[in-house]
């Protein structure tokens, strides 16, 4: 499965507002879950035309700029909100142990150097720390998923 595939995935599920999105081919398999805090597009209110500020993002304005950003060939580009990547290739785990809670949720706020998750890399523990003060807008992987180098593991919103 390449990335343009995990990205049409992430439209479709986008698109149908459907809450999570699993698929499987040979051997890849994804699973697409949207965040819980997400505001449904019909309670969206556009700001009318005649203001003078612009209206918030929603899923829409967001899935619209990603698609013209795309037949740009560029990548969007939000300055608040910062990916953290993993450094190393291993398997991503959100805490500590399994009976012990999240280093981190969704929705709270973190400071620089706050430890995110680890890493597990060649039977050795990687604490990843966040590089920047903000709130935890999105985890973006499975605990006990394998990850990629540079892979984006979280999306924090710099405040």
């Amino acid at each position: 499965m390449t990335v343009d595939d995990i990205r049409e995935l992430i439209a479709l599920a986008t698109e149908t507002g459907i809450a999570e999105l699993e698929v499987q081919r040979g051997d890849n398999r994804v699973r697409i879950r949207r965040a819980s805090f997400t505001v449904p597009q019909e309670i969206v209110v556009a700001a009318p035309s005649y203001a003078a500020s612009t209206p918030p993002p929603n899923a829409t304005t967001a899935h619209s700029a990603m698609e013209a950003s795309k037949d740009k060939g560029e990548q969007p580009h939000d300055p608040t909100l910062v990916l953290v990547k993993s450094p190393i290739v291993g398997t991503f785990y959100d805490a500590a142990s399994p009976e012990a809670p999240p280093f981190v949720r969704v929705g709270e706020r973190v400071q620089s150097g706050k430890v995110l998750c680890i890493i597990e890399s060649m039977k050795l523990m990687n604490e990843i720390e966040s590089e920047t003060s903000g709130i935890v807008e999105s985890k973006l992987v499975m605990n006990g998923q394998p990850v990629e180098y540079g892979e984006a593991l979280f999306a924090v919103r710099t405040v």
